[in-house]
């Protein structure tokens, strides 16, 4: 039962709860900007989407591993004109530095700078306190049955790159 239904309403049937995800999903950023704890802004919000994958590629320590505009718009799925806007944003903020590859001193390619650091660190923060406040009555077991379950779904999404996408999803 969601909090949206009556308390004698029927279960609902399978179909309805997958049906339901997708609407969920739209929600869940939006939770995010709660004042729980030194609220995040909302560009600095939309910038955490950059700063997230230029962290996830070093926090790897695969120097094969270099994120570069390009890779932000696969990654994001957006035009590469729209990525380069992004993260000309966030290196004018101070939150990313550009820098020479390793392999090929030719490509450019990102790093978080201290204030980038610092801001995704204020953000996890943000995102745990949010996370704690929305399920403050929920029992302990069923918080941390849910982090694991998205957990495993943000994993299952990482692999789809690996395995490629079905045209016809498995039910």
């Amino acid at each position: 039962m969601t909090r949206n239904e009556p308390a004698d309403a029927p279960p609902m049937t399978a179909d309805e709860l997958l049906d339901a995800v997708g609407p969920a999903f739209s929600k869940l950023r939006r939770t995010s900007l709660l004042e729980v704890e030194n609220p995040i802004s909302a560009k600095d919000l939309s910038r955490t989407l950059v700063l997230n994958h230029v962290l996830e590629a070093e926090a790897t320590q695969d120097p094969d591993r270099e994120i570069t505009v390009g890779g932000i718009a696969e990654l994001l799925g957006v035009d590469p004109s729209v990525a380069s806007r992004m993260v000309s944003d966030t290196i004018k903020a101070g939150y990313v530095i550009r820098g020479a590859s390793q392999r090929d001193g030719r490509r450019t390619v990102l790093h978080l700078s201290p204030a980038g650091r610092e801001l995704m660190a204020r953000f996890r923060r943000h995102q745990r306190s949010a996370f704690e406040y929305i399920t403050a009555d929920w029992p302990e077991r069923d918080r941390l049955d849910f982090a694991r379950l998205m957990l495993k779904y943000t994993d299952s999404l990482a692999d789809l790159r690996t395995r490629g996408l079905a045209a016809d999803p498995p039910r």
